[in-house]
Formats: C-alpha cells, sequence, structure tokens
C-alpha cells in the first residue's frame, strides 16, 4: 500500500536526525491529517494523505526542524479539509500552526489565462505581453509580501514539486497554467534562494508542457548525446581523480553532471540550435575539502588540459546573487573533447543544490548553541537574497520604497473575486480597494466581504484578502465619513470631488 511506504519511508528518513519524541510528535500529526482527509482522493485517484506525505519527505530530506515536518503532513488540511486553524494550534502548537496558514494563504496566488502566453499560442500584441508581465510581477510581489517564514516557502516549494511531478494525472486543461505558473512564479524563487536542484527539477518538470515538440525532440537529441558520452566520462573521471591525488589533492567525490533540458533548450535558443557549442551539456564535477583545494585543482587542470579561453569563470571569489560558488573551467581534455569542470567543497556542494535550505538542517545541538546573533545572519542572508530577487521584478525605482527590511511593509496585495492582485498602502480599507478598482464602483459601494464574510467599510484589509465589493443601483454619493479612514490619494480626491 502506498501510503503506509511512504509513511514507513517518512519514519525512516526523520530517525535519522530526530529525537525518538519528536518522532511521536510526526506519528501523531502523519494521523491527525489522515483523519482529517478521510476518504478524499487526488486526481490520480489515490488517497489525498499521500500527497503531503511525499512533501514532508522532501522536506525531511533537507533535515529541516520538527515543526516544519508537521506542518508539511498539515499543509492542506485547512485549505482542503476545513481544518480549524485554532485545532491545529491546540494540538501542535502556534508555530505549526503559523507554518499551515502561511501555506493555506500562499494557495490563493495562481495565474489566470496563461495558456495564451505559451508558445504555441502566443501573439505579437504588445499590451497582451506587458499584462501577463504585469501579473506575474504583482504575485511575485505578493509572495514576498505574504510570507515572513522561510519554512513557509520550503513547504510550497516542495508542495509545488510533488504537484508537478504527479502532473500528468491532472485534467489536461489545467496543466499548462500550472506548468506555466510554476515557471514565472516558482522557478526564480528556488533560483533566488540558490536552490539549483529544486529549481532544475521545476523546469524540467514543466518544459513537456509548455512546448511538448521541442521537449521531445531535445529529449531524443540528448539522450543520444550523454549515451555518446558517458564511456568517456567515465575514463576521464579515472584520470583526473588519479591525477589529482598523485598531486596531493583529496577528492572527496567526483561524478558527471547532466544539464537540465529547459535549461538547455534556453541556451540552444542563444546558439540557433547548434548543439556542438553547448560544452556544458555534460561536466564533471570535483569536490574538494577546503577553498585552498579548488584553486590547486584548477591550476593542476589547466597545467596538464589546455583551458578554452573565456571560459574560466570564478564564483568562489564572486559569488552568484544566490550564494553559489564553484569554480568553472571548460578544457581540452582526453583525445582532445572539449569538456566543462566545475569545482567546490562540500559546503559549496551543499549551498547549489538546496540553497538557503542548507542553513536550515535541525539538530538539538544547534538549536542549544545557537546565538540570537547568527539567527540575525540568517534572517539577513535571507532578506539579502530575496532583496536580489525583487530588484530584478520591474524598474528600481518604483521598489525604492518598497524594500524596507521587511520588504513590503507599506504595501498589501489583496484579490478581486476574479484573481486580480490589487496592490494598495499599508491599512488600506475597502473603500480604497473599491475605488482602486473603478471610481464609479467607490462611488456605490455600499458594503464589502472579505472571503466571503461581510466586513464593515473601515476594516484594514492584509495580504492575500479576497474582497467583494457590495454595490447599490440606486443613485448613491460617498460619505463624508470615508475621509476619516482612507488611505489612498485616489479615494480621499475622488470623495472630496463627489461631495463638494
Amino acid at each position: 500500500m502506498l501510503e503506509q511506504k511512504l509513511f514507513q519511508q517518512l519514519k525512516r528518513i526523520a530517525s535519522s536526525y530526530l529525537a525518538p519524541k519528536e518522532l511521536a510528535r510526526l506519528e501523531e500529526a502523519y494521523n491527525f491529517a489522515k483523519l482529517q482527509h478521510g476518504e478524499t482522493q487526488r486526481e490520480s485517484g489515490e488517497p489525498y494523505i499521500t500527497h503531503p506525505l511525499a512533501v514532508t519527505i522532501k522536506l525531511a530530506k533537507s533535515e529541516l526542524d520538527p515543526d516544519t515536518l508537521i506542518a508539511g503532513l498539515l499543509h492542506d488540511t485547512i485549505e482542503d479539509a476545513n481544518t480549524k486553524p485554532e485545532l491545529i494550534r491546540e494540538k501542535f502548537g502556534p508555530e505549526v500552526e503559523k507554518l499551515v496558514l502561511g501555506v493555506t494563504k500562499l494557495a490563493r496566488i495562481k495565474l489566470r489565462n496563461s495558456n495564451r502566453f505559451l508558445p504555441q499560442f502566443i501573439t505579437r500584441r504588445r499590451e497582451e505581453q506587458q499584462a501577463f508581465s504585469r501579473q506575474v510581477e504583482s504575485l511575485r510581489k505578493m509572495l514576498l509580501a505574504m510570507t515572513d517564514d522561510i519554512r513557509i516557502i520550503l513547504i510550497k516549494l516542495a508542495d509545488r514539486l510533488h504537484n508537478m511531478e504527479t502532473l500528468d494525472a491532472v485534467r489536461p486543461d489545467k496543466r499548462a497554467r500550472i506548468a506555466q505558473e510554476t515557471l514565472e512564479i516558482y522557478v526564480p524563487l528556488a533560483n533566488r534562494l540558490g536552490m539549483g536542484e529544486i529549481r532544475g527539477q521545476l523546469q524540467d518538470l514543466a518544459f513537456p508542457y509548455i512546448d511538448p515538440s521541442e521537449y521531445t525532440r531535445l529529449k531524443k537529441l540528448t539522450e543520444h548525446r550523454v549515451n555518446e558520452k558517458e564511456a568517456y566520462i567515465k575514463r576521464f573521471k579515472r584520470v583526473l581523480k588519479a591525477y589529482l591525488e598523485s598531486e596531493h589533492v583529496q577528492v572527496l567525490d567526483i561524478h558527471g553532471r547532466v544539464k537540465h533540458l529547459y535549461s538547455l533548450w534556453r541556451k540552444l535558443n542563444r546558439y540557433q540550435s547548434d548543439l556542438s557549442k553547448i560544452y556544458d551539456l555534460v561536466a564533471i564535477r570535483i569536490i574538494v575539502p577546503t577553498t585552498k583545494d579548488c584553486y590547486q585543482a584548477l591550476g593542476l587542470i589547466h597545467s596538464r588540459w589546455n583551458p578554452l579561453l573565456g571560459r574560466i569563470k570564478d564564483y568562489i571569489a564572486t559569488p552568484k546573487p544566490n550564494g553559489y560558488q564553484s569554480l568553472h573551467t571548460t578544457v581540452f581534455g582526453l583525445d582532445g573533447e572539449i569538456i566543462e569542470i566545475q569545482i567546490r567543497t562540500q559546503q559549496m556542494h551543499e549551498q547549489a543544490e538546496h540553497g538557503i535550505a542548507a542553513h536550515w538542517h535541525y539538530s538539538e545541538a544547534r538549536e542549544a548553541k545557537q546565538t540570537a546573533q547568527q539567527e540575525s545572519q540568517d534572517k539577513i542572508e535571507w532578506l539579502k537574497q530575496l532583496k536580489e530577487w525583487q530588484k530584478q521584478l520591474s524598474d528600481p525605482n518604483e521598489l525604492k520604497k518598497a524594500l524596507q527590511l521587511d520588504f513590503f511593509s507599506d504595501q498589501i496585495f489583496v484579490f478581486t473575486p476574479q484573481g486580480d492582485v490589487i496592490n494598495l498602502p499599508a491599512g488600506a480599507t475597502p473603500i480604497d480597494f473599491a475605488y482602486a478598482i473603478h471610481s464609479d464602483v467607490g462611488d456605490a459601494c455600499v458594503g464589502a466581504k472579505v472571503d466571503g464574510k461581510i466586513i464593515t467599510l473601515d476594516t484594514e484589509l492584509k495580504n492575500g484578502d479576497i474582497i467583494e465589493i457590495i454595490t447599490t443601483n440606486k443613485k448613491h454619493r460617498p460619505k463624508r465619513d470615508w475621509l476619516k479612514f482612507v488611505k489612498t490619494h485616489k479615494a480621499r480626491s475622488r470623495i472630496k470631488s463627489k461631495l463638494s
């Protein structure tokens, strides 16, 4: 039975770093989630509980803390099983409740009408492209504004990864939208957090739904080339390892790495689809103990095999914005074949594969010893990486005020019932929202709902709220009292003009 198999796998992974009492909490959370989801099935026909189990296994492989694992098991209970947040808090504590609520809110972030922007449907209408770009940018901003704990994003990425792995079971009309959403929202986020392995997996899983014919063509082409290279890589690895160790450089690991298909496709577009110009289709990756060993290994390699000019990159001295560090070189290797070699330490490798998740490994000793100063440093690094991502979203001047330490502390992002994102100042009310939609909607406003519940017109809106404005067909003027609580210039000036 798949469910039991997954749970046993989760226990096996978690038991390698969690104490017995924490494992007991994890089992309690599994039983609770199973009870909440009941007989519900996924679109594949499998019990729904198999999804949170698969998500939590991914989190456990990164050795994340018990609360994160428990939240992984419960991440869909509020949205899909109508579990009360208070019940989660009562059984598993406020930290787990916060994480589950955070992931639940992120479920609202979805691309609309994205199929029109897939390669096979794309038009040349500039305004449509611009509208799509604005939507993507708003959703990215919203995702960050709604997240105050890195673990929420780690759970969401694991959730998205498993959903992409099982996308075949989803209705065909939904697949392309989910794949496009993954590429536009979650891949850039994983990249900015330095989570290279998840980024590559998400891209490759989305690719066949974005451009099926290109995916099939490239898959066949690369499989042939990789098979051709397999024996060569094996021989070169053996020669390379023996050579470095004869020169007293310890090699902790050496392996071949095949370039992710989606990444290759994008690169081919820059090289007029000439695969012979892609030198890193297959690369050799060398793991050594220290930074000094990295440079020593590079020097030794260049002394034996001539490097290709312009192909040496030092990401150790100058890391990428997401923290990626490694030495890259391309050489004329055995038999004069051109091949890329990457050299890094084990720590750099962990950072390259798992990014910020590599800094969140859990252990009781770490919990006890970690100082407030170190926690602050972790948070600063996380904020720094996300700020870099924000700078790439649009004109830096537009974001200047927004990029505070806690990002959008002066802004909120809310939804219309149709899923459009509306950006308002912090403290904005339903009246501000109504006037942001249209002046006539604001003038005719007589009430409002948030997430389906009636609220007063002076209620402060929060990130992720879905707002519905109730209007009247009768002649209606704005109320003077509204001026006491509206925040936007547009609302204030319109109300004043209608009252004068």
